[in-house]
């Protein structure tokens, strides 16, 4: 598995309106300042994170967005599918995304393959927004 960009952005936003909830809406603008985001790229990650249920926004003066749900309650592994699909590095080893692939000819090679995809979405589905907190 490779996280593209895109994924490292969205959990590092996620991460700081995890550190904020709930008290208060976070400036897009401000997001991006703190995290080294590109302003635009992160409005197109915000919305992808919207339409999914994971931010909501309100506009206005003391708009901005936060998260839809408690940050114990989104993992790393849900962001990570929703922006750059199976978590597993070849698609026969895939739980969501499966297809087939020659790795299937072999079947302790394709053993490796679910031994490691075990291993990640274990870690990644185990892991919070709320345990990424540094003030925890």
């Amino acid at each position: 598995m490779r996280l593209s960009r895109k994924s490292e952005y969205a959990l590092l936003a996620l991460i700081d309106l995890a550190s904020n909830y709930p008290a208060k809406m976070v400036k897009i603008v401000e997001v991006a300042n703190r995290n080294g985001i590109p302003k635009k790229y992160l409005e197109q990650i915000f919305l992808q994170l919207k339409g999914a249920g994971y931010v909501k926004s309100t506009r206005g003066a003391n708009g901005g967005y936060e998260l839809a749900k408690a940050p114990d309650e989104i993992n790393l592994a849900e962001i990570i599918r929703l922006i750059d699909g199976p978590l597993a590095s070849v698609g026969s080893a895939s739980l969501y995304f499966f297809e087939h692939t020659p790795v299937e000819k072999n079947e302790k090679l394709l053993q490796v393959f679910k031994d490691i995809r075990n291993f990640v979405a274990d870690k990644l589905e185990n892991t919070t927004l709320a345990q990424l907190l540094e003030h925890e």
